[in-house]
């Protein structure tokens, strides 16, 4: 078992691991894909500096909180993942947010609700593979579409490893939470909203989701610090490949942000 393994954090914890590094000098919260937990970053640790403390997000319904029923519904599960955020926040440690696809949705409205509500903002926030225009968005029938066809689906995406597909005991575990995910992510409603603090965008140069070519160009309306995108070949999960490219980037960005706000 890996050390990753052994120290996935407790049933019912929104964060793995539960608590963030004491010493580290920023907090990173990391969002996976739609259907997927904390494990999808499981190597972003060693990537990262060590001053950056990585905690990344299991939604109810998957991995070590499987026995808990997932959201199906955006506003509950953004409220939710909302308290747990403001909950863990230091009260002077920097913190960065970076989601994928679903978690990137969720991040953003995360850093959307700070602003409105006068909490704390993040350092940096890191949104790859969605944006709020020009994206696939599920329908709630796609949700529930047959799971020979989901299958297929998620298949050409490539959102998950080949041996997981005739593994009966894994797909129980993954399709329903993919199933809660497209629901959750069919009920998002872009309402032009924006953050106050900087931005970041990545995305794969052939992700099968992207239907404007120009989509990832909206974020600069979107915060008035945006610091551009970095597109990467590869698909929807271009971010698997290309993963120490994508921490490398963020880092720097983070780097010279903290640099900025402790002159």
């Amino acid at each position: 078992m890996s050390g990753y393994d052994q120290d996935m954090s407790t049933a019912g914890s929104w964060f793995h691991p539960v608590g963030p590094d004491p010493d580290a000098r920023i907090r990173l919260f990391l969002l996976p894909h739609a259907g997927s937990g904390a494990i999808i970053y499981r190597d972003w640790p060693s990537m990262l500096p060590s001053d950056v403390s990585a905690q990344a997000v299991t939604l109810p319904g998957r991995h070590n909180r499987r026995a808990e029923e997932p959201y199906e519904d955006f506003e509950p599960l953004l409220d939710g993942l909302y308290e747990a955020v403001l909950d863990e926040l230091d009260d002077d440690r920097p913190f960065a947010i970076f989601g994928h696809c679903l978690g990137a949705q969720l991040g953003f409205r995360v850093a959307v609700r700070l602003k409105e509500e006068g909490e704390r903002q993040p350092l940096l926030l890191g949104m790859s593979g969605w944006s709020p225009i020009g994206f696939f968005k599920p329908t709630e029938e796609q949700s529930r579409m047959p799971e020979a066809e989901m299958l297929e689906w998620i298949k050409k995406l490539g959102s998950f490893p080949a041996e997981v597909y005739d593994n009966p005991e894994m797909l129980a575990l993954i399709v329903p939470a993919l199933r809660a995910d497209l629901r959750v992510s069919a009920q998002y409603e872009d309402d032009g909203a924006t953050v106050s603090c900087p931005l970041a965008s990545y995305g794969g140069d052939c992700d099968p989701l992207q239907e404007a070519p120009d989509a990832m160009t909206h974020w600069a309306d979107r915060s008035p610090q945006y610091l551009g995108h970095r597109g990467f070949s590869g698909g929807h999960f271009y971010i698997d490949t290309h993963a120490l490219a994508v921490t490398t980037d963020f880092s720097r960005h983070l780097r010279r942000l903290t640099a900025q706000t402790t002159r």
